[in-house]
């Protein structure tokens, strides 16, 4: 069975096996991290620690090594022996890689690449994909820049860009779009503006790194009551109105029923 996908993502080191319950109690989704979370003398421990561990594949995917690494074949091939159904696949950069992946998985590309950012619609096309994440780090990383964002904590025009795109792919293609994670850890503030934004851009879900980030997410992804009153009375308005009409001084269309109707699906999550 496929993992659900938040709205709260949680990394958890694979090589940490005593945090897997913690992370699960916490987060809608917990992803076991085999990659940068786990330095490579590490990872042949960590691969042991998740095929022992006794996880529910609704609520946990592994974050496998990029499909370009030795580590990603060693990565699989200790998920075979495991109930995991969903994979988070880091630095996706194109359709080739995520046909690598075993296909009775399912797949969240990781586009935290410039590679994979440019090709991040021919890759949320693909069948096994059934989410799309990005990452800033990386992604700075593969342009040979050194700090996504500004001296005030906003993002560089280059990551607002692959941000965006990613979104757009994933929209385009009906998949998850996940978030990015915010490094400082304990800003709350800078999360939960952040997690606002994407709410009300259309992401699906934020990842995180840490437990006492995973409320601030479910807060800014949760409708508050009068979002949800605002969405339930107008819906009941528009009950056997023919085309566009007037509510509460607004101009009203099918568009804006649409963005009612989404308050109160996330609502019911």
């Amino acid at each position: 069975m496929t993992s659900t996908l938040g709205p709260a993502l949680l990394f958890c080191p694979a090589d940490r096996p005593e945090r897997y319950a913690k992370a699960v109690a916490a987060a809608d989704t917990v992803i076991i991290d085999l990659e940068d979370a786990v330095t490579p003398d590490a990872k042949a421990s960590a691969r042991a620690a998740l095929q022992a561990a006794d996880l529910d594949a609704t609520r946990v995917m592994v974050r496998v090594n990029p499909a370009s690494t030795p580590d990603f074949a060693l990565d699989l091939a200790a998920l075979a022996s495991t109930s995991i159904t969903t994979v988070m696949l880091a630095k996706a950069e194109s359709v080739h890689d995520v046909a690598m992946v075993p296909s009775h998985l399912s797949v969240v590309a990781l586009c935290e690449t410039a590679a994979g950012v440019v090709n991040s619609a021919a890759i949320a096309a693909h069948p096994q994909v059934i989410g799309l994440m990005w990452g800033a780090e990386d992604l700075i990383a593969s342009l040979g820049g050194t700090s996504s964002r500004r001296g005030d904590g906003t993002y560089r025009d280059v990551v607002r860009t692959s941000r965006s795109t990613v979104l757009l792919a994933a929209g385009a293609h009906g998949k998850a779009a996940i978030d990015a994670v915010y490094m400082a850890i304990a800003d709350h503030e800078g999360l939960a503006a952040e997690c606002e934004d994407a709410v009300a851009s259309g992401f699906t879900a934020t990842a995180c790194i840490h437990p006492g980030q995973v409320e601030v997410i479910h807060a800014a992804y949760r409708p508050s009551d009068d979002q949800i009153g605002h969405a339930t009375a107008l819906l009941a308005a528009a009950d056997g109105a023919r085309g566009a009409f007037q509510f509460e001084g607004a101009m009203i269309d099918e568009v804006m029923l649409r963005h009612a109707r989404r308050v109160l699906e996330r609502a019911e999550r």
